[in-house]
């Protein structure tokens, strides 16, 4: 008998373990998403060396699978193995379309910089780890599994419900392809009342749930070339005129400089709502944010928050250099490529103006590599926003939907300004010290990975009847 209870409780040890590494025991449907976000994780879609075509076709044969016509499906390769998908799921047309736009491209990731392989799921410690996990093919994926159990279930949508599939989100401002591509060359496949995307997402606070945060609102993209030069010479003989050095200090400059905070209505609005669920002083200052009349001191220590700091002004960050040709000779060239990201309400002439003059050196030449696109913030209010508040209700009680900006740019700047309100939201939560999109070892929990496929069904399902 103690050896039937001491093997009942290893083995219930066991189950508890395994709990804590995957999720046990999936249902069919969560089975099948599982297996879509394992293909198209282990495409590769970076721009360098991957198929975003490939990809494409992988989930158009999902979606065959689970009901829709070949006829439905559209793919469109404005370049070779750049492909991007478009399905139309044909509602009783009482309602105008719902737009969902997922990116199914990828940020770059070096094997020898990652643990594992980044284009191979791992499954292990409570976590999915690859490249685009979270970015983007979290959300791409649950959105193919939807549609595909939707279809399978026999559902009939007031409102046809297009799903557009995306390659370059990641390169930034390439408007040759992708979402930018679609609008403007097949305008009348993706017109819808709204639309979701990513962008917004769940914050974990002590592991649990805290805020459900959703996208109305981005910061503008744009990129800088800075360039300092010189004729050079034998490294034997050095000068102070070296262009490595004074592009140097000039990045030294830019690096201490702050932008003026500005604050909009969304920001506010974001801080405001925050404030109920934080503490001490960070609530404090949050509310004083909220309020519209922050003091110095207030902004002092929000700005101290990398993800805060960037929620109240500007910033320009240098990412890259590059300098010299030899290296037994004094070089003839420095250049340093600064990414800048401006608030929506800032005047992009007043930035370059301010970034130049914290550079402070005219023999830096500050160069624009592609003017910031403008695009308007969507309205707090239809349908789609209280759906979003009631699905996240019901699946996570107590917990508020936030609006908020990003920070960074999404495929949604272009579908507002088509006039297509646009919505960040997807039911992931994540702990907002374990972000690792775009980094080194992307992860997401297991658990709630299928959580947000889950919140996803109920939305769509909701906005479609």
């Amino acid at each position: 008998m103690a050896r039937t209870v001491l093997a009942l409780s290893l083995a219930l040890g066991g189950l508890a373990g395994a709990s804590a590494q995957t999720t046990p025991s999936l249902t069919p449907q969560q089975q099948r998403f599982h297996d879509i976000y394992k293909e198209l994780i282990e495409i590769n879609t970076s721009h360098s060396a991957g198929d975003n075509t490939l990809a494409a076709r992988a989930m158009e044969k999902r979606l065959v699978e689970a009901g829709f016509a070949p006829g439905d499906i559209q793919i469109f390769e404005p370049f070779p193995k750049k492909g991007n998908l478009v399905l139309r799921f044909k509602g009783n047309g009482s309602k105008k379309p719902l737009l969902l736009l997922a990116h199914i491209d990828v940020v770059e990731a070096r094997r020898e910089d990652w643990k594992t392989d980044p284009f191979k799921l791992q499954e292990t410690g409570g976590y999915f780890t690859a490249r685009g996990s979270i970015d983007d093919k979290a959300m791409a994926s649950a959105l193919v599994s939807v549609l595909g159990q939707l279809k399978q279930e026999g559902f009939k949508p007031s409102r046809d419900i297009i799903l557009a599939l995306t390659a370059d989100e990641e390169r930034g401002d390439a408007l040759s392809n992708g979402a930018f591509w679609l609008i403007n060359n097949k305008p009348e496949l993706l017109q819808a009342e709204f639309g979701i995307n990513e962008g917004g997402g769940g914050e974990l606070r002590g592991g649990k749930p805290n805020l459900h945060r959703m996208q109305v609102a981005e910061k503008m993209y744009t990129t800088y070339m800075l360039e300092a030069r010189d004729v050079g010479g034998h490294s034997s003989v050095p000068t102070n005129s070296n262009p490595i050095y004074a592009l140097s200090a000039g990045l030294e400059r830019l690096g201490s400089y702050a932008f003026p905070v500005k604050l909009g209505e969304v920001t506010k609005t974001y801080f405001a709502r925050s404030a109920p669920f934080a503490t001490g002083q960070l609530a404090d200052d949050m509310r004083a944010v909220g309020g519209g009349n922050p003091e110095p001191a207030v902004i002092e220590r929000l700005s101290a928050n990398p993800a805060y700091n960037a929620q109240l002004r500007t910033t320009c960050v240098a990412t890259m250099v590059q300098a010299g040709h030899a290296e037994n000779a004094l070089p003839q060239s420095a250049k340093a490529t600064v990414n800048c990201r401006i608030l929506p309400h800032d005047d992009p002439d007043e930035v370059e103006r301010l970034l130049t003059q914290a550079v402070g050196n005219d023999k830096i030449v500050v160069r624009n590599l592609g003017k910031p696109l403008r695009s308007p913030a969507s309205p707090l209010n239809g349908d789609l926003v209280k759906t979003v508040e009631s699905v996240t209700q019901a699946m996570w009680p107590g917990v508020p939907v936030v609006p908020a900006m990003s920070t960074g740019a999404t495929d949604s700047r272009f579908m507002r300004n088509a006039g297509i309100p646009m919505y960040g939201v997807t039911g992931m939560f994540l702990d907002p010290a374990d972000a690792r999109a775009h980094g080194l070892d992307e992860r997401i929990e297991i658990q709630r990975l299928y959580d947000g496929r889950e919140f996803l069904y109920r939305l769509v399902s909701e906005l479609a009847r």
